[in-house]
């Protein structure tokens, strides 16, 4: 699998220290920087550089279609925060597959973000951080063509590799016709062609791709899901508990949600996940 990557970051500088929120330096996008910096270390994987595995696109978690055009997101401004209180002043990404980030298969990195479901399976091959968020399965359709919970069930009907999405359909949509995508882009674009009738992944995805997609596509509903969502460690990494501190700590003062309805809302085009209906299978 060939990735590339591009170093997002300069110095801390003045910054290191800032109690308040504060607008990010030059090199963190357009982050804003909660808590004070530098309060944990850790040995990075690739030294002087917190590097995260990434999943694109990824519209209201790393806006940008590349790596390198990346400057904002909910889940890129948690890993410039998580750098900034480990007293790195670099972010690298690097764009990966999803199946190749839950199947371990990356290497010299500190964490993985990419709306990743807490499994058993997986465990046995990657560690998993603290949780962040709790997940829902969304379903997307074309605005001129919309799918229903009684429909869906014989429908032709889309998800990606890699995801748990696919046995979950399988077990309980047993009935539809199932296309498997490398890709949420290929996914969604296999939407608007019409080469399926909907799709389904993370709310969170659906809700900011259908909010990108100027009224062609809709948010139809939802499937409710047991899982967290989490991070990516690789298996065995010696940096979990400082990292999972740090996303604790940033859940307990309230950063993860600030980050959430700066980012994830304004993408969402105004519907929040609250608003979109459960369907039973």
């Amino acid at each position: 699998m060939k990735t590339t990557s591009k170093i997002l970051g300069l110095a801390l500088g003045a910054v290191l220290g800032v109690s308040a929120p504060a607008l990010a330096a030059e090199g963190y996008g357009d982050c804003k920087l909660y808590g004070k910096g530098g309060t944990e270390t850790i040995t990075p994987a690739v030294p002087g550089q917190f590097t995260v595995i990434i999943n694109l696109p990824a519209v209201g978690e790393f806006n940008g279609d590349t790596e390198d055009s990346v400057t904002s997101g909910r889940e890129f401004c948690m890993a410039v925060n998580i750098a900034y209180r480990l007293g790195l002043d670099k972010v690298v990404l690097k764009n990966a597959s999803f199946d190749s980030i839950v199947a371990g298969q990356n290497k010299d990195f500190d964490i993985a973000l990419a709306l990743i479901s807490v499994t058993e399976p997986r465990k046995k091959v990657v560690d998993f951080s603290t949780p962040y968020a709790h997940g829902a399965f969304g379903i997307a359709t074309r605005a001129d063509a919309p799918v229903t919970e009684d429909s869906i069930k014989t429908t032709k009907l889309g998800t990606q590799a890699g995801t748990i999405m696919v046995d979950w359909v399988q077990q309980n949509l047993p009935d539809a016709r199932l296309s498997v995508f490398d890709d949420t882009g290929a996914m969604f674009t296999a939407l608007a062609a019409g080469n399926v009738d909907a799709v389904m992944t993370d709310l969170s995805v659906v809700l900011g791709q259908v909010g990108n997609s100027k009224g062609r596509l809709a948010v139809v509903g939802k499937y409710a899901s047991d899982r967290d969502t989490a991070g990516i460690y690789p298996k065995g990494s010696a940096e979990e508990a400082t990292i999972n501190k740090i996303i604790a700590d940033m859940e307990a003062d309230g950063t993860l949600k600030d980050l959430e309805m700066q980012y994830l809302a304004p993408a969402w085009g105004g519907l929040m996940p609250a608003d979109v209906p459960v369907w039973k299978h």
